[in-house]
C-alpha cells in the first residue's frame, strides 16, 4: 500500500533537506536572539492568527454539531477575542504571552520536581530536577519584571529554540551521512 524509497535515498533526501532547513534555522534563530524584540512581535503575530483561526474553526464546529453548546461558542470567543486583542495591540499581546509562557514554566518546574520526588534514589532523577529547576529560572525570569521582561524574552527563547532546532538538524544530517558511509 505504501512505498517507501529506499533507504539509501530516503537518507540522501534527508540530508540535503536537513542541511537546508538546519542553515535557515540557525539564521532565524540567531536573528531572533540578536533582534529578541522583533523576534517577540513576530511570535505574538504568529500565534494571534493561529488562535483567530483556532477560533473560527471552534465556532463553526460548534454551529455545525450542536448549537446549543455554550461551551463550544465560549471557547470559540475566548480564542477570536484573545487573538483580535493581540493583534490591534500587540505590546499587550507580548505580556499575554509572556505571562502565559510564565505559568507554563511554573507548571512544568512543579511537575519536575514531583517526577524527580517520585523518581528519587533512582537513576535520571537529577535530570528531572536539572529540568525543573531550569524551568523556574526561566518563569521567575518572566515574572520579576512583567510585563516589560516579555517584550526580550519571548524573542530571546523563541530564537535559542530555532537556532538550536537547526544545529539538531544540522548534526542529525551528519549523523545519517556517516550511517550510510558505515554501511558502505
Amino acid at each position: 500500500m505504501w512505498k517507501y524509497p529506499p533507504k539509501e535515498i530516503f537518507f540522501d533526501s534527508f540530508e540535503k533537506h536537513a542541511k537546508t532547513a538546519g542553515i535557515i534555522f540557525m539564521v532565524l534563530g540567531f536573528a531572533g536572539a540578536v533582534f529578541p524584540v522583533a523576534a517577540s512581535m513576530a511570535t505574538v503575530v504568529f500565534v494571534s492568527w493561529l488562535m483567530l483561526v483556532a477560533g473560527l474553526f471552534a465556532g463553526y464546529f460548534t454551529y455545525m454539531t450542536d448549537r446549543s453548546d455554550w461551551t463550544g461558542w465560549l471557547k470559540s470567543f475566548i480564542l477570536i477575542g484573545v487573538a483580535l486583542y493581540m493583534l490591534l495591540s500587540p505590546l499587550g499581546g507580548v505580556a499575554t504571552l509572556g505571562l502565559l509562557f510564565s505559568i507554563y514554566f511554573f507548571m512544568d518546574a512543579f511537575t519536575g520536581f514531583t517526577l524527580a520526588s517520585t523518581a528519587y534514589p533512582n537513576k535520571g532523577w537529577g535530570l528531572w530536577a536539572f529540568n525543573a529547576v531550569l524551568s523556574l529560572v526561566i518563569a521567575i525570569l518572566f515574572v520579576i519584571d512583567w510585563p516589560f521582561s516579555s517584550m526580550y524574552l519571548i524573542g530571546l527563547f523563541v530564537g535559542f529554540s530555532l537556532f538550536f532546532d537547526g544545529l539538531a538538524l544540522l548534526m542529525g544530517a551528519k549523523f545519517f551521512k556517516d550511517m550510510t558511509n558505515n554501511e558502505e
